[in-house]
């Protein structure tokens, strides 16, 4: 049986839940961070170390850091699904979610800012400059899609990390450049039913 720590409505988490969920994985999962705890605990820790979610028990097998559980289920689950088997669509789909994190670093000071700040506690001139920093970013993304309906051409695990992050993006009150084709990706993102269950959940 598949385990899995981690609140859901941390992004991170959801990159491993929205991976099992496309390959029909069943698996339980566990609360810890944030408002439960769990993760500074000796029996935690002992299993990763960082005390950060998600964190993976794959019968016995533990591993932590989300892009690297996404990749290990997609490998042995996914072969042909979400693991590319063209060496070339796999290579773009790794790229794609290695970028993933340089957008994140941006971006996490706009979530956090705006979502998980008390307004008078808010930074509104470092959150305006990551928000048009972010929104340069997802241009490099939006030209990228101009010729494909998914980041590596089918559907795969390279839009799993970036899509839970744009989710974020496109849900909060703010004002966006227009980038048609990343607004259609995500639009067809928004339709698979593991997107809708895990990711498209009001922001917390």
């Amino acid at each position: 049986m598949i385990r899995i720590w981690g609140r859901t409505n941390s992004v991170n988490v959801k990159k491993a839940l929205w991976c099992l969920e496309e390959l029909s994985l069943p698996y339980e999962r566990i609360d810890a961070g944030m408002q439960y705890g769990v993760v500074n605990t000796p029996e935690y820790r002992q299993m990763n170390p960082n005390g950060l979610v998600p964190t993976l028990d794959d019968d016995g097998f533990i591993l932590w850091e989300s892009h690297s559980i996404v990749r290990y289920l997609a490998s042995k689950y996914g072969k042909g699904v979400l693991w590319p088997t063209d060496l070339r669509a796999l290579a773009v789909a790794n790229q794609w979610m290695d970028w993933s994190f340089s957008f994140q670093n941006v971006f996490r000071d706009v979530f956090w800012g705006l979502v998980r700040t008390p307004p008078e506690k808010r930074d509104l001139k470092l959150i305006a400059e990551k928000q048009k920093k972010a929104g340069e970013m997802l241009g490099i993304l939006d030209d990228a899609l101009a010729s494909r309906h998914y980041v590596a051409g089918m559907f795969s695990m390279g839009d799993i990390p970036i899509g839970c992050h744009v989710q974020l993006w496109m849900r909060l009150p703010i004002e966006r450049p227009s980038q048609p084709n990343l607004e259609a990706w995500f639009e067809r993102l928004c339709a698979r039913t593991a997107f809708k269950k895990i990711v498209d959940i009001p922001l917390t």
